[in-house]
């Protein structure tokens, strides 16, 4: 088996599959070290890639919400936001991380707004959704299959369907980065 293939089972799903407490000293190192790794892994994901191209938020914005949602996992206490902020790639100042994490949050709400107000005007009725739908069921069933790996030892052949899985998401998001989808007519 592959390194790569390897060691994209091993990651498992984002922030679920991470768990280390912070400490003082080695074991604070130790956290931003590993969470440091966890987010160069997730960002340089080639289906994370896509998504964040085509999505309203920015790279930085994107490290910002997972390292707001993988310190609530990770400690048994609450992290300030100073400490999070010392958990992103480039550490930043503590008015800088709060800035990044409004802004995304902010546009993570406007997103869900969009889809609301879409919907409620009838323009969601209007458009084919059937190929966004098929890339989310599709996403769906990859994620279920990489957690199951992540328990147990996968075989070979395991492995080579989610690589395979993997390709046909990555292809289908890929073929979804053309607005002319959003058409009945596409």
């Amino acid at each position: 088996m592959g390194d790569r293939q390897q060691s994209f089972l091993s990651q498992g799903t984002v922030y679920k599959s991470v768990s280390f407490r912070i400490g003082n000293g080695v074991k604070s190192l130790k956290l931003k070290e590993k969470a440091q790794n966890w987010l160069n892994y997730s960002l340089n994901d080639p289906l994370v890639k896509i998504m964040s191209k085509n999505s309203n938020l920015t790279k930085i914005q994107i490290e910002t919400l997972l390292i707001d949602v993988l310190a609530e996992n990770i400690s048994d206490k609450s992290l300030k936001y100073d400490e999070k902020a010392k958990l992103r790639i480039l550490a930043v100042t503590r008015g800088a991380f709060n800035r990044s994490l409004r802004q995304a949050r902010q546009n993570v709400t406007q997103s869900i707004y969009t889809i609301l107000l879409l919907g409620y005007l009838g323009i969601l009725e209007e458009i084919s959704l059937e190929p966004y739908l098929e890339a989310a069921n599709k996403l769906k069933t990859y994620i279920n299959t990489q957690r199951e790996f992540a328990k147990k030892r996968p075989k070979e052949e395991h492995v080579r369907t989610v690589a395979q899985l993997h390709e046909e998401l990555k292809n289908s998001l890929e073929e979804l980065t053309n607005p002319r989808k959003l058409s009945k007519r596409a």
